[in-house]
Formats: structure tokens, C-alpha cells, sequence
């Protein structure tokens, strides 16, 4: 990419042209595999069998999509996969009607989002907390697990993700937010945003973030872009980020 978007159609591309690439480090750091057939990509981590965010499936022909569902489905059953996932745009009426004759029920619409970062909007500094940059994939794991309440053992052992860093914010000696980065040309690709229910309320994932692009503006990298769920969606648009297109998350889950 040797220049940045000129219209929100442009960031909304890059974006999603973003994530096939990032599901496919997610699923090696956490002993998996990608499955793919044509443009199809589908992030196949058994090691998760119950958490259909790493079980991820990204697509860019819809009829194609729609084609492959019972091979897709036969993939994740074959390794004993209970729940996985199809993101698709929300103007996809094509995808959207094939998931839901496949037995595949809405269960998200995140929102895309992208900030130039000329235009980020730092905030004050917190003394109190302590940012660091470290690969603690342990510490990664185990407060995303329980920021967004999923039982213990949901998220699977993770390695480190080539080309990513890890920033960790620290308050009173615990540490209790994460944020990964990932550049992909000019770029920056946000994802792992999470903060304790302990220190929300104070700014925590703001400043780490902020902190965050801020390393990646010296490095070069000239725009961001994340995919944003209601929780942090505020957390975005205060550090200027904005909204340029709508996410759907079709997931298909075995009965208890």
C-alpha cells in the first residue's frame, strides 16, 4: 500500500483485506491451521473448540462462500470444532441469506473503524499506570478471557504472533489491559483491546492504545485500523478513530 484510502469504501477494503492474513498468525500461535479453497480463508483452532472468534471464516465471492458452507462445516466438525464463525459485510445480502439457510445465526455486527495518525488524539497521561511492551502471551490469553467473561480454558494457549506487538498496562503492580499491534504496510491493525472490570472507567485502554500507535507512527506506519465491538467503540472515537462500514459475525454453534 503506497498510499492511504480517499473514501470510506477504500479504508472499509483495507481493512477486511486485513484480517484473512491476521486469523492466519492467530491460528499458528495457537496450534491450529487455515483452511483454504479459492479465496475462501477459515482459521481452524481445535485447541478453542468452544470460542468461534478464533474459529474465524473470511471470504471475498459470496455465492463461493455459500458453495463451500458444507465443506467448511465438515472441516471444523472433522476436529471436533463445536462453534465457528463467517464475518461478512453488512451489505452482503447474498452470504447473509446462504449462512442463515445454513443454520447460521446472527451473533454480532462490530463496526469498522480507521484513524489517520496525524489525527490521533492523545490523551492526558495516567501516573499511575505503567505501560510496557512484552510478549507475554500468558498474561494476553488470560485477561482477554476474563474481561469478556468467557470461562477459564476458552481462549487456547497462545504464542507469539510474527510481526505483532504486545503492549500490557499495569496498575498497582497487576496487570490489567492489553492491546496487540500489527503493521501490514502503511497500516497498523488493531485487535486483543481488553481491560479488567477492576480498572475500567479510567482510561486504561485509551492510553494504552494511544501509547501503542504512538510506537507505530515512529516506526512509520501512517493509519490504523480496527474492528470495534459496542464496549469499545467510545474507547475508539475519543482517540479520533471513525466509522467506515458495518461487520455482520454469522456463527454456526453445536447444541450444548
Amino acid at each position: 500500500m503506497r498510499s492511504l484510502p480517499s473514501d470510506d469504501r477504500g479504508w472499509f477494503d483495507l481493512l477486511l483485506s486485513n484480517q484473512a492474513p491476521l486469523w492466519r498468525l492467530l491460528s499458528d500461535s495457537c496450534g491450529g491451521h487455515t483452511y483454504e479453497d479459492g479465496d475462501i480463508r477459515a482459521a481452524i483452532v481445535p485447541q478453542s473448540p468452544n470460542r468461534s472468534f478464533f474459529n474465524s471464516v473470511f471470504y471475498e465471492d459470496p455465492e463461493r462462500l455459500v458453495a463451500a458452507l458444507p465443506a467448511l462445516a465438515r472441516a471444523y466438525d472433522e476436529v471436533g470444532v463445536n462453534a465457528w464463525t463467517v464475518w461478512i459485510p453488512e451489505s452482503d445480502d447474498v452470504a447473509r441469506s446462504g449462512l442463515g439457510a445454513a443454520g447460521h445465526k446472527l451473533d454480532g455486527e462490530p463496526r469498522a473503524m480507521a484513524l489517520e495518525l496525524s489525527e490521533l488524539r492523545v490523551p492526558d497521561t495516567d501516573p499511575a499506570l505503567e505501560i510496557r511492551e512484552e510478549p507475554d502471551m500468558e498474561a494476553l490469553r488470560l485477561i482477554n478471557e476474563t474481561a469478556y467473561g468467557h470461562p477459564p480454558g476458552d481462549f487456547p494457549p497462545m504464542s507469539p504472533m510474527p510481526g505483532t506487538d504486545v503492549f500490557l498496562a499495569d496498575l498497582a503492580g497487576e496487570t490489567v489491559g492489553t492491546v496487540v499491534t500489527w503493521d501490514r504496510g502503511l497500516d497498523c491493525e488493531i485487535t486483543f483491546v481488553a481491560t479488567l472490570q477492576s480498572a475500567r472507567g479510567r482510561g486504561v485502554a485509551r492510553r494504552l492504545l494511544a501509547h501503542a500507535l504512538g510506537r507505530a507512527h515512529e516506526r512509520g506506519v501512517r493509519a490504523t485500523t480496527l474492528i470495534s465491538s459496542p464496549l469499545g467503540f467510545p474507547v475508539y472515537t475519543a482517540l479520533g478513530y471513525r466509522e467506515v462500514g458495518g461487520l455482520q459475525m454469522w456463527e454456526r454453534r453445536k447444541p450444548a
